[in-house]
């Protein structure tokens, strides 16, 4: 049995988790595994959710990753993270931007945000680290780096370079966004809890 690895990129519309995924893609497909991406898109051009699963290792069958066997949830809101904790493997680990978007039904006032999603996250038995990657964005230049911070963040916890990561950034975006981009990452892969 081969081992894979698989991640979970959640998020809201616009916030680049597709391009995130592109990212993981094209840096497992450099250091040879097979790798398999699938994309939700869902109501992601009004805000809604937005699921990317890359899965990589050795042979990899299947893009879709089954419930209970999420290695790593690379989450770019908190009520994102809060939907996909059951994904997760026991002693996964958790990436999330502390950044809060109310979704659709928060904003025309049929629920409400939950107040307690960081306790909640708090009780997963695996890791988490909880960033404000929006701030993080913020200093690189531009808030829609959150994508990017995040990123260097889950560089911590993968056996890819810190070059490997810049030249599959630099691939992936477009070339007057690529050095904006570096400077996000950087600041992620910084970052310590």
């Amino acid at each position: 049995m081969s081992s894979i690895t698989n991640i979970m990129i959640a998020g809201v519309g616009g916030q680049g988790t597709i391009l995130a995924g592109r990212i993981i893609s094209l840096l497992a497909l450099k250091a040879t595994y097979d790798v398999k991406v699938s994309e939700v898109h869902g109501m992601s051009q009004r805000g809604g959710s937005v699921l990317t699963q890359v899965r990589y290792g050795d042979e990899v069958h299947s893009p879709i990753i089954d419930p209970g066997e999420v290695d790593i949830l690379l989450a770019f809101e908190k009520l994102e993270a809060l939907r996909m904790l059951p994904l997760l493997k026991p002693l996964g680990r958790m990436i999330v931007n502390s950044q809060e978007i109310p979704p659709l039904p928060v904003l025309n006032g049929s629920m409400i945000y939950p107040a307690d999603i960081d306790q909640r996250l708090q009780t997963f038995s695996g890791s988490l680290s909880l960033l404000n990657a929006y701030e993080l964005a913020l200093q690189a230049g531009n808030d829609k780096a959150v994508n990017t911070v995040l990123l260097g963040k889950l560089s911590q916890n993968m056996a890819f370079s810190l070059s490997d990561w810049h030249q599959a950034i630099s691939a992936a975006v477009k070339p007057q966004f690529e050095e904006l981009n570096l400077r996000a990452f950087d600041l992620g892969a910084a970052y310590d809890d």
